[in-house]
């Protein structure tokens, strides 16, 4: 090609150079298709062949027989020596773990992780709550006591191996509703740095023979797998109730439970990571088996907040509020006897509200007077005064 016919090649005007250009274009969007549709071909020839892949059984380990064999149960019910994959770890196939094996050979192709009760996997958990001891008003003296039981141990055990005692395994809060029992076991979980772990003692109470007991188990586990841990037991009532001579099929399963729960604490390391804080609003009823030195054995009493503590309290809602300057913090404890931490609360939630409705951007004394009110209004001096006849076992 001479310099004249080059010229004319590379001029943008030639129609041939343009087709050329088009046309390898072309070529590279084709081959990037056809590479594109290849890789999904393989992709759903690998989804067909794991659909069509036969089921896998699952079993546990009873026995190690040897390196490459153990001795798996079933659900079907015998019991089967089987040969373990090379590539599985033998140190992992430890007795009690779940494997899954081939349906023909039996041979066992992967260890399955710890099943666990739905209910104990949805049991409330935080890695780090958010409450803090400064959000909490009124309760100086519970505070000293619960941090004395649960952070030490936790923090400084060993003091208690320097002076050659073993700490509480747990500690019990006792009180009416709304007055701050969840919130120090939350509080105490943040100083720890430790996961609050907590289960309403209504859900371990199960229909069928055996479920609740195991999942007393698996919540304790679980507790261990998360440590360190703050396993707060709310309503420990429900489960812990004192046990009587005429029992009904009923009552006999949660009495399975609370002995499960009686063994779970009796088999606990004092100085472990694991903390045990449960609380109950009816401790007339709880059985003295739990209450007993070497399980539950600090009662921490959490009573209605007195004037002192409705001030400080108050003092802790309003921080954040846009309070006017006639509102008395002292006027408001005086107005809000015999309520609870959280009647307090909602008492301030609700003055805010007034002033929402009014459109003011301030909340003024008669604001909160006229929630006071209304939340006085809407509790009940019955549970209360039932409350604070209760016996207390000590």
């Amino acid at each position: 090609m001479d310099e004249v016919e080059k010229a004319q090649w590379d001029s943008e005007d030639n129609p041939w150079k343009r087709e050329a250009v088009r046309t390898n274009e072309e070529k590279r969007y084709l081959e990037n298709e056809v590479m594109r549709l290849q890789n999904k071909v393989m992709l759903l020839n690998g989804e067909l062949n794991r659909m069509r892949s036969p089921p896998l059984i699952v079993g546990t380990i009873v026995d190690r027989y040897k390196d490459d064999q153990v001795v798996v149960s079933t659900s079907g019910g015998p019991s089967f020596v089987v040969k373990v994959l090379s590539t599985i770890d033998k140190d992992s196939l430890e007795i009690g773990t779940k494997v899954s094996m081939n349906k023909d050979t039996m041979t066992v192709t992967g260890i399955l992780p710890s099943s666990k009760d739905p209910l104990v996997g949805s049991a409330e958990m935080e890695e780090r709550p958010k409450t803090k001891f400064s959000d909490i008003g009124g309760l100086e003296e519970q505070i000293r006591e619960l941090r004395e039981v649960v952070e030490l141990p936790l923090l400084r055990p060993d003091l208690f191996r320097d002076v050659g005692i073993e700490p509480p395994k747990g500690v019990l809060l006792i009180g009416p509703p709304g007055c701050g029992k969840t919130l120090l076991a939350r509080a105490i979980a943040r100083e720890t740095k430790a996961t609050f772990l907590r289960m309403v003692g209504s859900e371990l109470v199960q229909k069928y023979i055996g479920e609740g007991s195991r999942m007393v188990r698996e919540l304790f586990q679980l507790a261990r797998e998360k440590s360190p841990t703050i396993l707060f037991l709310d309503e420990l009532d429900s489960i812990a109730g004192r046990r009587t001579d005429s029992s009904t099929s009923a009552d006999r399963e949660v009495h399975r439970t609370m002995i499960q729960l009686l063994a779970e604490l009796d088999g606990f390391d004092p100085l472990g990571e694991v903390r045990i804080v449960a609380a109950t609003n009816r401790p007339d009823i709880l059985d003295r088996a739990i209450l007993r030195p070497g399980r539950l054995d600090r009662i921490i009493e959490i009573p209605f907040p007195d004037n002192h503590a409705r001030k400080e309290i108050f003092k802790v809602h309003t921080k954040k509020m846009n309070l006017d300057r006639s509102v008395s913090l002292d006027e408001l404890a005086s107005l809000s006897d015999g309520f609870s931490g959280a009647q307090i609360k909602a008492a301030c939630t609700e003055a805010g509200m007034l002033a929402i409705r009014e459109e003011r951007k301030r909340v003024t004394l008669d604001d909160m007077k006229a929630a006071i009110k209304k939340i006085r209004e809407t509790r009940s001096e019955d549970t209360i005064m039932q409350f604070k006849e209760l016996p207390v076992h000590k």
